[in-house]
């Protein structure tokens, strides 16, 4: 073989295995940064609902004045009954 024939094939060797390794690092960079993104914006979006549960939302329980008729009322979403209505009723009746 000839040696400037040989020396080309080996430089184009070497530069195809430098390509080879620069790719991998970049394909590496771009997988991590991809995976860091996630963590940061699932960080990003969640810790503020686990901070908001863990310390402001019992804070602002402890002063709501719902919070003991929450518990008392046993029906769904705080929605008057019919009791509540026939209530309302007997005491618009009563006032005439």
């Amino acid at each position: 073989m000839d040696s400037e024939l040989k020396r080309v094939l080996d430089e184009t060797h070497a530069l195809a295995k430098d390509n080879h390794r620069m790719l991998r690092a970049i394909r590496r960079d771009q997988l991590i940064g991809f995976f860091s993104k996630i963590i940061i914006w699932i960080v990003v979006l969640v810790l503020p609902f686990y901070l908001y549960q863990q310390y402001v939302g019992p804070i602002i329980a402890a002063f709501s004045p719902q919070s003991s008729s929450a518990t008392a009322n046993p029906n769904v979403f705080g929605l008057p009954t019919t009791a509540d209505f026939q209530n309302l009723i007997n005491s618009y009746k009563a006032r005439q």
